[in-house]
């Protein structure tokens, strides 16, 4: 069963996904339109095995679905408006001071 995140979860999720580079360009990818994990794994120079724990913190995050393809998996942003967002996040000018060290006290694992 599917529940929607309110608004401030929904957020926490969006930015605990953007926190890991391997994240941000496999949303990039996947902003493109949809991809199987080989493709993207090879793209991005990681293992599978990493790149199979990025793709489900972003499944948990529910930022992305996975979509049966026979006996494979195909991979595609949940929501089309995600795309939109993630084009608004590149497109954004952020104000940061020199050093561009976020640190986050409250740092835990995924979603």
């Amino acid at each position: 069963m599917l529940v929607l995140a309110d608004e401030i979860e929904a957020m926490t999720r969006f930015g605990r996904a953007l926190a890991d580079p391997i994240r941000c360009r496999l949303l990039l990818i996947l902003q493109s339109g949809s991809a199987y994990p080989s493709d993207m794994a090879e793209e991005l120079g990681v293992s599978r095995a990493r790149l199979s724990n990025h793709l489900a913190c972003l499944r948990d995050c529910g930022l992305v679905v996975a979509v049966p393809v026979g006996r494979r998996q195909r991979y595609e942003l949940a929501d089309r408006r995600l795309g939109h967002a993630i084009a608004d996040v590149r497109s954004a000018v952020l104000a940061v001071a020199t050093d561009p060290q976020c640190v986050d006290a409250d740092r835990e694992g995924c979603c």
